[in-house]
């Protein structure tokens, strides 16, 4: 089973800066600790991808309604609630196997080495009907 852990900009518990006001050394931690669950997971066979993206401040978003004439806006803007700070995508026997990454993931830590609690979003990769057997 193909789940998507997905992290947003936003989404963890009160009080906690955007990553750009942290330390330093508060954020090489928090990379590492990221960096060592992509390990753990390409050690057990379960990670398929993992990304982060660039700021919400360097996002672009796209309306058209044909191909020819696309409305592209810079972001973000005030009615963006949320937006997607990085994903993983993991390969795993279960649900269950799936929210304990999530678990872990969101446990990182912080600016100041406390648990992030981070709100990750956990979803199924559903694939192409069709195409995907």
């Amino acid at each position: 089973m193909r789940f998507m852990l997905i992290q947003s900009y936003g989404g963890v518990r009160e009080g906690i800066p955007p990553m750009s006001e942290w330390p330093q050394e508060a954020v090489e931690a928090h990379i590492a600790a990221q960096v060592a669950i992509n390990n753990e997971l390409s050690e057990r066979g379960e990670l398929v991808d993992a990304q982060a993206l660039s700021a919400p401040a360097a996002a672009k978003f796209v309306i058209a309604t044909d191909v020819a004439s696309p409305a592209v806006t810079d972001g973000p803007y005030a009615e963006a609630k949320e937006l997607i700070a990085g994903y993983r995508i993991v390969d795993v026997e279960s649900i269950e196997r799936a929210l304990e990454i999530a678990a872990e993931t969101s446990a990182t830590p912080d600016h100041e080495g406390k648990p992030i609690a981070q709100r990750i979003e956990v979803r199924e990769v559903m694939g192409t009907p069709g195409v995907d057997a």
